[in-house]
Formats: C-alpha cells, sequence, structure tokens
C-alpha cells in the first residue's frame, strides 16, 4: 500500500503515534485476502490484495523485460539519490509483470531506476508471485528497540526486486531476509510471496527483524493493514517458518516479548499495535462475514456510538471460512461492503470504512493451481482503478511478454492530467484521448461511487455479468493453454490476454458513454439501466466472446455418404457446436459446402451455404463433398468427405406396355386395358364381339347345367 511521503515520516519518527490511526482512509486501507486451495470451489489457492490510496490514481499493467546488474533505488524519502535504499544486484533479473506508479508522481521519471516505482503485483518467468504490499505497523516497544530505517528497502522496491532475482517463493523469502538483515526496513509490510507449491506471507516486523509463514491449504485469512494478527508457528521448523536471527531474543532480552499460555514466543502480538484503528477493524469484521466467519459484537469486537469497530478481541490471521469460495467470490472480496450484515454494511452506514472503497487504485488476486508446471500454474487477475466498478482480466503472466499498448500504455509514458486526490465527478465526464483501460474504469467507478442510489446497482449488476462470463471462457481457453507445447504457450498467452483485454474494453467504454450521457442528462427519476443489460434474466445482450478467437467449431455429427437413384433426393447434413462457454455462438456459425472437381481440388458451390445441401443427382456417377464451418471470430473447421454415388434409374422389360401382365402359367401376354379403337365403340362385324357373344352364352349354359345336376343330386 503507497504510503504517503509525509506519513512515512510521521510513521517512522513517532511524532504521534496517532497520526497514523487519525488517516484511516488514505493511509492505511489496503487489504490482504488469501483462501487455501482446501476452501475452494476449484481446488486452487487464491491469494491478492487491493492498494487504496485515492481516488484517481494512475497505475498501468505491463512487462518488465530482463536488465543485466539491475539497481533498486528509491525517492520514498526525498527524490534525490542517496537518501533512500539503493542496491545493485549482480546478475541478469527475471522478466515479470508488474502494475506499477506513474514516476512523475515520485518526481522519478528522470532516473532509470528510481523510475520502476512500486512494482506492487506480477508474476515472474519463474512462476514466482509477489502482491506488494500490505502496510502494516509496531508498537511503541518495539520502535524503541528497533526503529525502521531511512535506507532499508520498503515498498518501493519490494515488488521489482522479488520479482526481478526469485526463483521460487522460498528462494523470494530467503532473499529479502538477506536483504532487511543488511540494509533494514523501511517500513512495516506483508507481503505475499507465492509459487505453484507453496505461498508464504512475508512480514517486515520492525527495522531489522522479519518473518515469513507458509499459509496452510484448509485456512483463509483477511488483512486489512493489521501487523498484530496473531499466528502461532514453530519457529523452529523451517518447512513452516523461517526469520531473522533475533526475531526472539531482541525483545526478549528487552522484556517486551509476548508469549502464548505454554510458552510459545506470540510474535505478532509482541511486534504488532495493540489496536490498529477502526478503519481496519471494521474492514476486518467485513471480510470474516464476507467469507462466512462472522465475528460476534461484544465477544469478538465492540463498536462505537456510530458502528465502527473499535477494538478487537484476539484477533487472529487465519481462519476456517464457512463458505466454499469460486473464482468469482475470491474476486469479489476485494470490493466487499459488508453486505452480509446490516450492522457493517457501509451502503447503509456512511461512518463505516470498507474493504471496497472509492480510494482503491488497483486489485490483483492470483490463481494458483496445483500440478500445474509454473509457466501455466498461475493466473494473475487484474482489476485496474476501484474493484467495485471494476472487471479483472485474467493473464498467464508468467509466460507474458508484452500487453496491448493501446488498452496499457507503457508505466514512464502515461499522461496524468485526468488524476487526483479528489474523486471528481466533472473529471469522469471528460472523454479522454485513446483507449487506456485504466482511465476508462476509473472514470466509471467515480460516477458510480458518486451516484450510487441510481446508478449503482445496475452497474455493478451488469459488470457481474461480464465477470462471470470472462471467468467461464477462461475455464476454456485453459483447457486449450494446457493442451499447447510449452515452446507455443508465450504466443498464446499474449494473443489470450490481448482478446480478453480488447473485448472488456468494447463493452466498458460503451458503458461509460451511457453513463456520462446519462449524468449529463440530469434526470435520475428512472434508475440507470445499461443498454447491453438484460435484467430480467440476468445477461448480456450481447455475450463477451473471449474465448471465441481461440475456439475452432467443434463437428458433432459428419455428413454421410449416400447412394441413391438417378433424379432421387440425396440430402447431406453437417452438426457443429463451439464449445467456448459463449451462449448464442453457435447460432452464429456460417457453413459452405464444397464439391471435388476432376482435377482433385474442391471448389466452392454457389448458395450452398447452410448445414444442409441437397446434391444434384441428374446425372449417373460418383461426387465427393466437403463443408467448411467458420464460427464469429473467423475459425475454421473442415468436415470429412462424403460421396454421393447416382445410379441409374431401373428399366421397364423391352416391348411391355403400360397396363399390360404377363400370364405366369402361360407366358402369353394379355391385355387388361380395355381398347378403344379411333371410332369410339366397338362395330357389330368386329370378331371380338363374336368372340364375347359366345363365351357369354358358354357361360350361362355351364351354370344352368350345375344346377341342374345340384337339383339331381338332391
Amino acid at each position: 500500500m503507497r504510503l504517503p511521503a509525509f506519513a512515512k515520516k510521521a510513521f517512522r519518527g513517532g511524532v504521534v503515534a496517532a497520526l497514523v490511526l487519525a488517516m484511516p482512509a488514505p493511509a492505511l486501507a489496503c487489504t490482504q485476502v488469501y483462501i487455501g486451495k482446501n476452501q475452494t470451489t476449484t481446488g486452487d489457492t487464491y491469494v491478492g490484495r487491493a492498494e487504496d490510496y485515492s481516488p484517481r490514481y494512475c497505475k498501468t499493467f505491463g512487462v518488465q523485460q530482463p536488465i543485466d546488474n539491475p539497481v533498486f533505488r528509491s525517492f520514498e524519502n526525498d527524490s534525490v539519490p542517496g537518501t533512500g535504499f539503493e542496491y545493485t544486484y549482480q546478475g541478469r533479473s527475471y522478466r515479470y509483470t508488474y502494475v506499477r506508479d506513474n514516476p512523475d508522481a515520485w518526481d522519478a521519471q528522470d532516473d532509470e531506476a528510481a523510475s520502476r516505482v512500486y512494482s506492487e503485483a506480477g508474476t515472474n518467468e519463474r512462476g514466482v508471485s509477489v502482491s506488494a504490499t500490505l502496510t502494516t505497523d509496531y508498537n511503541d516497544g518495539i520502535k524503541a528497540i528497533d526503529p525502521l530505517v531511512d535506507k532499508g528497502i520498503g515498498e518501493y522496491n519490494l515488488g521489482d526486486y522479488l520479482l526481478s532475482v526469485s526463483s521460487t517463493a522460498r528462494d523470494g523469502v530467503e532473499k529479502l531476509g538477506a536483504i532487511i538483515d543488511q540494509y533494514g526496513s523501511q517500513d512495516c509490510n506483508q507481503i505475499v510471496i507465492a509459487d505453484n507449491t507453496e505461498t508464504w506471507i512475508f512480514a517486515q516486523l520492525s527495522g531489522h527483524q522479519w518473518i515469513a509463514v507458509k499459509m496452510g491449504d484448509d485456512v483463509a485469512s483477511v488483512n486489512p493493514n493489521i501487523g498484530g494478527l496473531q499466528y502461532k508457528v514453530d519457529l523452529d521448523d523451517p518447512s513452516q517458518c523461517l526469520h531473522s536471527a533475533d526475531v526472539v531474543t531482541l525483545p526478549e532480552s528487552n522484556g517486551v516479548l509476548v508469549t502464548y499460555d505454554d510458552g510459545t514466543p506470540n510474535i505478532f502480538k509482541t511486534y504488532g499495535k495493540e489496536n490498529s484503528g477502526s478503519s481496519q477493524n471494521t474492514r476486518l469484521a467485513q471480510g470474516r462475514a464476507y467469507f462466512g466467519a462472522a465475528l460476534a459484537p461484544q465477544t469478538d469486537y465492540t463498536v462505537d456510538e456510530q458502528g465502527r469497530v473499535t477494538s478487537l478481541i484476539d484477533p487472529q490471521l487465519t481462519f476456517t471460512p464457512g463458505i466454499k469460495s469460486d473464482t468469482f467470490t475470491a474476486l469479489r472480496s476485494l470490493a466487499a461492503r459488508g453486505e452480509q450484515d446490516d450492522s457493517l454494511n457501509a451502503n447503509l452506514n456512511s461512518a463505516l470504512y470498507a474493504i471496497g472503497n472509492n480510494r482503491t487504485t488497483e486489485s490483483n488476486i492470483f490463481q494458483i493451481r496445483s500440478g500445474l508446471s509454473s509457466d501455466i500454474a498461475t493466473i494473475q487477475w487484474e482489476a485496474l482503478s476501484r474493484c467495485e466498478f471494476s472487471v479483472y482480466l485474467p493473464s498467464y503472466s508468467a509466460l507474458l511478454t508484452e500487453v496491448p499498448a493501446d488498452y496499457f500504455p507503457a508505466w514512464n509514458t502515461v499522461d496524468g492530467t485526468y488524476t487526483g486526490r479528489k474523486d471528481d465527478v466533472a473529471q469522469a465526464l471528460v472523454e479522454k484521448d485513446g483507449k487506456n483501460l485504466d482511465y476508462v474504469f476509473m472514470d466509471i467507478n467515480t460516477l458510480a461511487y458518486n451516484n450510487r442510489a441510481s446508478m449503482g446497482e445496475n452497474v455493478r449488476a451488469y459488470l457481474d455479468v461480464l465477470q462471470k462470463q470472462v471467468i467461464a471462457q477462461q475455464d476454456v481457453v485453459d483447457g486449450l493453454m494446457q493442451a499447447t507445447p510449452a515452446d507455443q504457450r508465450t504466443d498464446l498467452a499474449n494473443k489470450a490476454f490481448a482478446a480478453v483485454s480488447e473485448q472488456v474494453y468494447n463493452k466498458a467504454a460503451k458503458l461509460l458513454d451511457e453513463m456520462r450521457a446519462y449524468v449529463n442528462a440530469g434526470d435520475t427519476s428512472s434508475a440507470f439501466m445499461p443498454s447491453d443489460y438484460d435484467a430480467e434474466n440476468g445477461t448480456s445482450r450481447t455475450p463477451i466472446m473471449y474465448a471465441s478467437a481461440f475456439v475452432a467449431p467443434s463437428i458433432t455429427a459428419q455428413p454421410q455418404s449416400v447412394t441413391c437413384a438417378q433424379g432421387a433426393e440425396a440430402k447431406l447434413s453437417v452438426a457443429a457446436t463451439v464449445d467456448d462457454s459463449v451462449d448464442g455462438s453457435d447460432a452464429q456459425l456460417t457453413y459452405q459446402w464444397f464439391v471435388k472437381g476432376e482435377d482433385g481440388n474442391f471448389s466452392a458451390i454457389d448458395g450452398a451455404t447452410a448445414a444442409e445441401y441437397v446434391a444434384a443427382t441428374t446425372e449417373v456417377g460418383s461426387k465427393v463433398y466437403r463443408v467448411e464451418v467458420t464460427s464469429a471470430a473467423g475459425l475454421v473447421s473442415t468436415s470429412d468427405e462424403a460421396t454421393v454415388t447416382v445410379t441409374q434409374a431401373a428399366q421397364e422389360e423391352p416391348g411391355q406396355k403400360p397396363g399390360q401382365k404377363t400370364d405366369v402359367k402361360t407366358d402369353v401376354k394379355t391385355d387388361t386395358a380395355k381398347k378403344a379403337t379411333k371410332g369410339g365403340l366397338a362395330k357389330t362385324g368386329d370378331s371380338s364381339v363374336v368372340i364375347v357373344a359366345l363365351l357369354t352364352v358358354a357361360g350361362v349354359l355351364a351354370v344352368m347345367g350345375a344346377v341342374l345336376i345340384r337339383k339331381r343330386a338332391n
């Protein structure tokens, strides 16, 4: 968490301990979250934090390329080299992602080393992730025996240093510990250092003392800038805890060591403040309620007449959550405002400071998947500006080598004109040049936060829809990534991040235009409704199509070969789907049928652009067909070939006329049809008339004879 320079000096110099407590919002307002993999629906670990400083503070997401023998220089105390931490690393640094301050804010724009200011969240090419820093505190007893060091390492350089040099999370812990042993700490912080096998919380306890604890799989943690959250750990087990050599002996020899009932050193209570302030205490209670492990009023905390949590009773760093978190729940934790408990709900009580507040500058959550290689195990979810009204973007940050410059301009080129300490609605209504996503979400947040009654609910609901679409489609992209050969993954990672950035920008930019128009119109009699939001069905009218850029149609039913008689119908058909988790993408599939020519090449058939095609059968012979199915993103799948064989129609016997039949016994053809001559009726002289008459008489005589015989028999 970025502390302003004057606050840092007061914090270190001990001007008045209450000064920090008197600045609850801008000074101490970051929140760190950890969820062990056994407490999630995905089986993944989630860890990260929200950085709070001021409503319209510029942050940039990008990629730092390797540097030979990098220099780490701090302007935390003054913009003069030599007044703060400085260290040169001998070797080549790792490539890493960062979320970085604009160097102009620190007067560091002209100093190459100092300009890499506060690279607070990222993953390096070895798969080590860092989220830094969560500003904490130390008590007066510790301050008296081990004060902070002006030229020690602080938040200005911590992320940059750790991401540059750490080959594993444990390696990062050990290297940072060595730096503090040699140079000291400039401020008190907690830092997340994680890889695909373990997650550590590193605590700068005082000027030269530090501790790092390995987080368990069965617990969760919420820390809103409190140094005294207790965590009992075996200090002699290096698999679970690493620390400075004098972390126990220093306070013990000075009579300030606090222990548990069994005599085990209580490190965090020994070093941290007894009370970190109501804003911090309230956010801890909100966080616990969010994860279904609510603290009990009066038993676990006390409140004042305004409902603020004034003190915590036996506060702990970790707890067992009452819910299993999915990705969406983990991301939204950093926007929590106490909605689970009316007494903690900042939307109902303006006196309460919230985890999700209007001073957040960015939020990061690292989703770490066990069992995957370090290059793809971690997905960095990054929300620029305030996450209450933002959308987290996923990236394979260990693989990223570039980001789309339109949406993420380089940290040292950003125009800071539109930033400031005030949440300025007038500034948010100004249309900005370019496509900087940080500014888009900054303006969305300013307008929604300051018009919460008329805009907040539907803006948040719409952004939640978009976030859930991104999460679902990220699962699809992840399946492709895991199936991609290692040497091709960087290309896919770069393209995937560019695709999701474009899709989210297009939605967010349109939303912002509509919000500006609504505010400028001045009529709040009806609530603002994003035109793309289908409130009745809880979805968007047109979906985000992130995964669609990488998923070709899947043919589920191939066209089948047909044999038919000449002139009969020969119908070919294909069925296909797009497994991109995008509603409606199947309806956007297009089709083109092809026929193979005598030269062996296929040519498109004019007008044959449906899932079914009726082949011509006017000529006897065989023809081969296939169909191409194309997604809305232009990806093509080609079907198997199908052959239509046309046979000659069945032939009638030579000489046989219609209506004739063959006498099976005599093989003599008889005419069953009544013949008519040109004259119409038969003439009396015709032989046929005579024959018919004779046959008739013979028939009558035969009947009469039969009757006589019967009578005689009777």
